[in-house]
């Protein structure tokens, strides 16, 4: 009976029956019991060794061939207006993808996020334009991401109790879900001007825009889910294989269950950024599209498509690439629809590479 576990959790402890500094019975043993100044030194290796093996990454260095390119070719990239622009553009797309990378993990995928984000955006000016008061805006920020999470209970419903694929469970959702939100806002676009609301997206701590700490935080938290936790090994062992997880004692269908309604609940969040950013809220283009940068990101960032994986913090670099890439594009002249193209085929090139590195 064969397991997968995510390698990444792994990269920074010693595997079991090891030591992290010399073995007792080598030259070095005895000056490591009686020198507790090795420590710090052992810790620092430890680090070096970390750096280098990210650095080795083909993300990364995908990543810094783009900057570099970008500081030659691309006038005024290197303003601090045009990194911030870039950042607050990927915002929505890393906090998708965070959780597009938890259903991935688990075999699936999720087609219905920019419905989710659509419902949610929907919503949020409902409440605080009609409600008056912090009240409203406090409710603003809950119910829609709760209408958001419903949402992904029903694709893990569907998934784990009716064992319909996820790429047609989702679709449901796909092509209802907009409908649904176009209906609520009786396909009309809600214009707002409310800076509590949208503090969420414009406000500033220490000249830093909040959504990219947010971003951060989430990044940061998740990633630490799928490695520290119960979940995150259920999660990667449902993924890379579910009938002896199962088995073995593993509540697959919970765990299934639980990764759709933290996407859909992400999903949500970002919903509630997007129109802020906008201060509009239009159900027809609300998350327009955000399956294929989510999907690109999250194949960009190492996470295999067929589960058993999951690199969080290999979506935010994925993110980055697909927005700098986006930005080139623009910045050279090409339209965006053909930066479309380019995603699709960014997305083929990254299974590629999963398929020939396995």
């Amino acid at each position: 009976m064969v397991f997968k576990l995510d390698p990444e959790s792994l990269q920074s402890e010693p595997q079991a029956g090891q030591q992290a500094g010399p073995q007792p019975g080598s030259e070095a043993a005895p000056q490591q019991a009686s020198s507790p100044a090795d420590a710090p030194r052992a810790s620092h290796a430890t680090t070096v060794r970390n750096w280098r093996r990210l650095a080795m990454q083909r993300e990364v260095i995908v990543l810094v061939a783009m900057v570099l390119f970008n500081l030659i070719f691309t006038p005024h990239f290197w303003s601090l207006q045009t990194f911030n622009v870039n950042l607050t553009q990927v915002v929505t797309i890393v906090i998708v993808g965070i959780g597009m990378t938890l259903v991935v993990a688990t075999g699936g995928i999720d087609l219905s996020v920019g419905a989710s984000m659509a419902i949610s955006g929907a919503l949020a000016p409902m409440l605080f334009l009609n409600i008056p008061g912090p009240g409203g805006i406090a409710l603003a920020f809950v119910l829609p991401v709760l209408a958001a999470a419903l949402c992904g209970v029903f694709n893990g419903l569907l998934v784990t109790r009716l064992a319909v694929q996820p790429i047609v469970a989702t679709l449901v959702l796909f092509i209802a879900g907009r409908g649904i939100a176009q209906v609520v806002t009786d396909g009309s676009l809600q214009a707002f001007n409310t800076p509590a609301f949208q503090w969420i997206a414009l406000g500033k701590v220490a000249g830093v825009p909040f959504q990219v700490l947010l971003m951060l935080a989430l990044v940061v938290a998740f990633a630490w889910v799928v490695r520290k936790t119960l979940f995150g090994q259920y999660l990667l062992i449902t993924g890379g294989n579910e009938k002896a997880a199962y088995l073995s004692g593993v509540p697959t269908a919970s765990v299934k269950l639980i990764a759709y309604t933290l996407c859909a609940a992400l999903a949500g969040l970002a919903g509630l950024i997007s129109i802020s950013v906008n201060s509009s809220s239009d159900a027809n283009v609300v998350g327009l599209g955000i399956e294929l940068d989510a999907i690109a990101a999250v194949a960009v960032g190492g996470t295999a498509l067929t589960g058993g994986k999951a690199f969080i913090g290999g979506t935010l670099i994925g993110a980055l690439i697909i927005q700098l890439l986006r930005y080139t594009l623009l910045a050279h002249g090409i339209p965006d629809a053909a930066a479309l193209v380019v995603k699709a085929g960014i997305i083929v090139a990254a299974v590629y590479v999963q398929r020939r590195s396995r």
